[in-house]
């Protein structure tokens, strides 16, 4: 017998929902907080406010500040935000909703045709002297995972957006008493999108697992493969809202820059653009709905594989629950690390000026990377027998606990590096960006060409976090080690998601200020908060990129232990032609996604031309554009566009392990695994160098940046032309293809049992 936990079976039965019960009422306080702000003119002007900003003597020489109608156009541009987002999301649900029900019958079907829809019980995968619950049972349980991830993941992205579009005016109204108090709505709304969401996931999937418990029994095998269709459906809605909510931006943000800025030249989020409203729309539906869903569906298949390694160890074949549910105890220390952390940001220290902004939100990342740290290190103690075995390929690793803290330790350091790195290949800050900015005197040929090779050069040093988190993660506990790390990586994501909603309610709000026709005071303090979320987004979607790499990993290992492949040999043709197809899908992923930006942005911008064309008195103020046509094109082109590239990752991987057979799918996955992250992190920070080299033109906060501006000379109109070629390359394809590797490597995880039986097809004919 391995030695004792000193956590209790019934003390983690209340630890993990109580962590995440407290993540959910912090969101609804935060959420309380941030609606004290009113929205209408009457009671606007509250006088509790010498905290976290600017003193109230300084409130009354602002000017503007009681002007009614202010306060009332601020509240009509919100309203119509929040129904142009709210309107789409509900159309895209309509589609997903119906693939969600056809998908959950194809797990059904496929999973019972293992033995034939057989309900008499069967001999266990690993062990076959043991008897385990039939295949039936499979299909009916992952089905049922599969719906309750979906549904969550639906839940997490539209309430993110729902708060989003409930703050961003508010953060406009705050912005008039000081840059401080601006940050705190911006930042408080996005933690309650960030506890939500952690707290969402944690608490579903808990009580999945004790509502399975009643029919398993002991059967914790059976048990914990089901469980994988939590993962699947989490990420297949992730896709739909990446993709989707992508080209939906992008669309909407390319047609307004190429027809507002570059051919009229009107400022950025001028009311006149008939494509604004779409655009402030879509920061919500792309960045928010589907950042949300995309890294809900990281956190649900980490711990998806690390439960499945663990339940054909000694974890699972002693029946050692407290142990069985370490991926979880990280998470819910997490909420509680996250928690602390948060406090920093809102109630500990306050921001008085512009520069402290950009500081306070990485200091979010070093704190809360630094306290689980700590938490691991408590978890690890409690919750795990000293030393124990973890199943590797066919046989049993022993493993000590210290060895497990390394690989969580690891892989939640390993976050923190990839994220500096973004930020600094990234922010406009440091010289790789201002270098892309000086490359536009000699026009939009030499920005393009200096933003690809910033790109392909900022792959490295991530790429070689995690080789080593992959290394140490792997030598110290197996394939269990690398889903721990992944877990660990996603620890803080509470903080991580609140970090990154925290840019767009910043963006939204700068719009808001311009259409509302405030004073450029406010505008600048709004742009101030805004230039530092889009670094923080980027840091953002370096962790979703560098996670989605190690949970893919993990992924894969559990494939191949559950598919009983014992090696993937690379120089047998069937797994290497698996491998080059594999390689191949991202490019054609991508190629995708792009084209689908590109002619959804060809519609917007004819339809904005033509209201400046033919609608008398729009450039000089007089008329209100036709803002409803736009978002209707930009929703129609994203919903029809959205399909073929989701049907792709869909569809490779049931195609080819039923046709090819489970090594050729394993060489897919391989493939596309090695190619996705390096073009993700290129693509992701390629698009993030131009937007920021154009800022830095625009801001013209220094010497070197006064030379190249202002706003309308030739070296921004360079910058402008690189921003929005960069648009779908950092917002679209670069976020969707983390999804892409980690989809295609769950969902051949829970269809491996159909492809160890059934699988192969094409081979068995020849």
């Amino acid at each position: 017998m391995m030695g004792a936990v000193l956590l209790s079976e019934f003390a983690t039965e209340i630890v993990v929902p109580v962590c995440a019960v407290i993540g959910i009422a912090f969101s609804l306080v935060q959420w309380l907080l941030v609606s004290r702000v009113k929205l209408n003119p009457e009671r606007h002007a509250s006088g509790n406010s010498n905290k976290n900003g600017y003193s109230d003597y300084l409130i009354e020489e602002e000017e503007g500040l009681n002007d009614p109608s202010v306060v009332t156009k601020c509240a009509d541009i919100q309203s119509a935000i929040s129904e142009g987002a709210t309107s789409f999301l509900f159309t895209e649900y309509q589609y997903v909703g119906i693939f969600m029900v056809a998908f959950a019958i194809l797990i059904f079907l496929f999973l019972g045709s293992v033995e034939g829809f057989s309900s008499k019980s069967q001999p266990c995968t690993y062990d076959k002297e043991k008897t385990c619950k039939p295949a039936l049972a499979t299909a009916i349980f992952s089905t049922i995972s599969f719906l309750l991830g979906a549904i969550t993941s639906v839940l997490s992205g539209f309430l993110g957006m729902k708060i989003a579009t409930y703050a961003n005016a508010r953060t406009t109204l705050e912005a008039r008493k000081g840059v401080g108090k601006a940050f705190i709505v911006a930042f408080r709304s996005g933690a309650v999108m960030g506890f939500l969401l952690a707290a969402n996931g944690l608490l579903v999937l808990f009580v999945a697992i004790n509502l399975f418990k009643l029919y398993y029994g002991d059967d914790w095998e059976g048990l914990f493969e089901a469980i994988t269709g939590y993962g699947l459906g989490g990420s297949s809605m992730a896709l739909f809202g990446r993709v989707g909510g992508g080209i939906y931006t992008k669309a909407a943000d390319v047609g307004a820059d190429l027809v507002g800025k570059v051919e009229r030249n009107i400022p950025e989020d001028d009311p006149r653009n008939p494509a604004v409203i779409a655009d402030n729309v879509g920061d919500n539906v792309g960045d928010i709905a589907g950042m949300g869903s995309d890294l809900f569906g990281s956190y649900a298949e980490s711990s998806c594989a690390a439960l499945v390694v663990a339940s054909i160890s000694s974890f699972g074949i002693n029946h050692e629950f407290t142990a069985m549910l370490y991926p979880l105890l990280i998470s819910s220390v997490g909420i509680l690390v996250c928690l602390i952390t948060t406090l920093f940001a809102t109630d500990f220290f306050e921001i008085k000026a512009v520069k402290e902004i950009e500081p306070a939100l990485k200091k979010q990342l070093i704190i809360s990377t630094v306290l689980m740290t700590v938490g691991i290190a408590i978890v690890t103690w409690v919750g795990v027998p000293s030393s124990f075995t973890i199943y590797n390929f066919g046989d049993q690793k022993f493993v000590k606990n210290w060895q497990l803290f390394l690989c969580v330790g690891v892989g939640l350091w390993a976050g923190l590096i990839i994220g500096f790195v973004t930020e600094y290949y990234t922010s406009n800050a440091y010289s790789p960006v201002q270098d892309v900015a000086d490359s536009c005197r000699t026009g939009a040929a030499t920005n393009v060409i200096f933003g690809l090779a910033l790109g392909y050069k900022s792959v490295i040093i991530p790429i070689f976090a995690i080789a080593i988190c992959i290394f140490v993660s792997f030598s110290f506990a197996a394939m269990y080690g690398i889903a721990v790390a992944a877990l660990g990586m996603l620890s803080t994501i509470a903080t991580g998601l609140a970090i990154d909603a925290y840019g767009p309610i910043s963006d939204n709000a700068g719009g808001i200020a311009e259409m509302a026709g405030m004073s450029h005071h406010i505008r600048e303090r709004t742009d101030a908060l805004d230039a530092a979320g889009n670094t923080t987004a980027a840091i953002g979607k370096g962790f979703a990129i560098g996670s989605a790499a190690l949970v893919s990993l993990a992924l894969f290992g559990a494939f191949v232990s559950r598919a009983a492949i014992s090696t993937v040999d690379v120089l047998t043709p069937k797994v290497f032609i698996g491998l080059i197809v594999g390689a191949m899908l991202p490019y054609w992923f991508s190629a995708m996604t792009m084209k689908s930006v590109g002619s959804a942005a060809l519609k917007m911008v004819e339809e904005v031309r033509r209201q400046f064309n033919t609608i008398p008195g729009l450039m000089e103020g007089r008329a209100k554009p036709d803002y409803a046509t736009c978002v209707k094109i930009s929703t129609d082109a994203s919903i029809k566009e959205m399909i073929p590239p989701g049907a792709l990752v869909m569809l490779t991987p049931l195609i080819v392990g039923t046709f090819f057979g489970v090594e050729t799918l394993a060489g897919v996955l391989a493939g596309a695994l090695v190619s996705g992250v390096q073009i993700a992190i290129s693509a992701s920070n390629t698009g993030g160098a131009w937007d920021n080299a154009k800022k830095y033109i625009e801001a013209g906060a220094s010497e070197h940046a006064r030379t190249l501006g202002p706003k309308g000379s030739d070296p921004h109109k360079a910058a402008v032309i690189g921003d929005t070629v960069g648009d779908p390359l950092k917002d679209t394809s670069g976020p969707s293809l983390n999804i892409l590797i980690k989809l295609m490597a769950v969902e051949s995880l829970v269809f491996a049992p159909f492809f160890a039986t059934h699988g192969g097809l094409l081979f068995k004919i020849f």
